[in-house]
């Protein structure tokens, strides 16, 4: 790849991925933004000023980059978990978003929004038609609220390292999460 970029002449190599969230589809889509210097993501939050995740090639290949001092970037768009697996034209057009943003580009989007738009009167529909969605899609968008509230934010992301809630306070929320969960039995029409 770092031969196929020297070749093509590319000042800027932009990559883009979804990761799963316990965030609910009716609200803001979070988008993580990363790259090899704090310039190129000016306006992005940053979660910390560093972070280890699983490896994957387009990390090592930003890695890499960045070691050779060439400009890259990359965006991970927060999915809510429950539509990972499926088709999400909405998560896309959030990368794209960011994308335009960062680089200048005029990108064609139209057609992306409006498989967006079919697909989230769909999702609104398989909502309505099942209690047990409907209630899972209420507690994340309570939890999400609460979050945001708390924070003060306009997402999940905080704005300064230091806002990050720690490892225990995660876990304590979701424990919370679980147990509000816990004793729901399943509608007889599910």
């Amino acid at each position: 790849m770092r031969s196929v970029i020297t070749r093509l002449g590319a000042d800027l190599t932009v990559g883009f991925h979804g990761i799963p969230m316990g965030v609910p589809h009716t609200r803001p889509l979070g988008v993580t933004g990363h790259g090899t210097r704090s310039d190129l993501i000016a306006g992005s939050r940053p979660i910390v000023d560093r972070l280890q995740v699983p490896g994957s090639v387009a990390s090592l290949l930003e890695f890499r980059l960045g070691e050779e001092d060439r400009a890259a970037i990359g965006f991970a768009v927060h999915v809510p978990h429950y539509l990972a697996q499926a088709a999400y034209p909405a998560a896309a057009v959030s990368l794209l978003e960011s994308v335009v943003r960062a680089t200048g580009l005029s990108l064609p989007d139209e057609a992306l929004r409006e498989a967006a738009q079919r697909t989230d009167e769909e999702i609104a529909r398989q909502v309505e038609a099942s209690d047990e969605i409907a209630e899972l899609v209420q507690a994340l968008e309570r939890q999400y609220d609460a979050f945001v509230d708390a924070a003060g934010r306009e997402g999940l992301l905080a704005d300064q390292a230091a806002d990050m809630p720690t490892a225990e306070e995660l876990g304590a929320q979701f424990e919370r999460f679980l147990a509000e969960q816990q004793g729901r039995t399943d509608s007889p029409d599910t």
